[in-house]
């Protein structure tokens, strides 16, 4: 894997996620939890940087222990963390995830609302961006496309933390058209496109003229991917699987993130 001087920036939420114990349980069932840090942007910057990569991190955490400590583990872990602010009012999100015998996931939050909900566009260091809660995250993406910055797109789909379907729909959409990469899941291409099928038509129906790459996961399946740009493609998801393959092997997604010569050796084989 070859890495250039850009900085990716990932601007969101970071969590704890607490874990059963032991597998294939629902939460109500649980003897017990582990406590793991998580969150899908901040899983992005530790993987970025695991990998040898520059990341920073911009978001709000609770002035809290369990805000101190994931703010450790991003610099731990080589994360910039200038971004980062500290809320004395609200709570770090709390997630408790469970991967029961039938194969779903349960989740429940505990964030109403936590700290990473209330950061506002005034709060925001916006150097990260000009260098090289929704207003904020707008703000964000209109300074870092007028700085000529690449922007992705993962919903990461949570129903439970939206007032209702039609509402996550809407919003989800409404930002759509902005990015230049988006990563949705399989269960999310359904939901968008009302279409039970995981199909290219379907997949193409999201499509928008600015759009480089939409990547669909599949689960243990690795995933579909549409772009107008083929070359090195194929190579980057064959990496990109290994990567998710590894994470599967522990429990919480940021102690399970792989270095770069752990994926090489799973795609190599050895």
């Amino acid at each position: 894997m070859t890495v250039n001087n850009g900085l990716i920036v990932s601007f969101g939420e970071m969590l704890i996620d607490f874990v059963p114990t032991v597998s294939g349980v629902s939460l109500a069932e649980a003897p017990g939890f582990l406590n793991a840090p998580g969150g899908a942007p901040a899983n992005v910057a530790i993987a970025v940087a695991r990998l040898g990569g520059k990341a920073a991190f911009v978001g709000k955490l609770g002035d809290d222990e369990f805000g101190h400590m994931l703010a450790g583990i991003l610099k731990q872990n080589g994360v910039s963390g200038q971004g980062i602010l500290f809320d004395q009012g609200a709570r770090t999100a709390l997630a408790f995830v469970t991967l029961r015998a039938d194969g779903e996931r349960e989740f429940m939050f505990y964030r109403n609302p936590s700290a990473d909900m209330l950061l506002t566009p005034d709060e925001l260091n916006l150097e990260l961006i000009r260098s090289p809660c929704r207003s904020a995250h707008l703000k964000a993406m209109e300074v870092a496309k007028e700085a000529g910055a690449l922007l992705s797109y993962d919903p990461n789909l949570r129903l439970p933390l939206w007032p209702s379907a039609e509402e996550a729909r809407t919003q989800i959409m409404s930002i759509w058209d902005k990015a230049e990469l988006i990563k949705v899941s399989d269960n999310e291409l359904e939901f968008l496109t009302g279409s039970d099928k995981i199909d290219d038509d379907s997949a193409l129906s999201l499509w928008h003229d600015n759009l480089k790459l939409l990547l669909v996961t599949l689960g243990e399946k690795g995933c579909r991917y549409y772009t107008k740009e083929e070359a090195k493609l194929r190579e980057v998801l064959k990496f990109a699987n290994a990567c998710g393959a590894i994470t599967t092997t522990k429990k919480g997604a940021i102690p399970a993130l792989p270095t770069e010569p752990e994926a090489l050796t799973l795609v190599k084989g050895k």
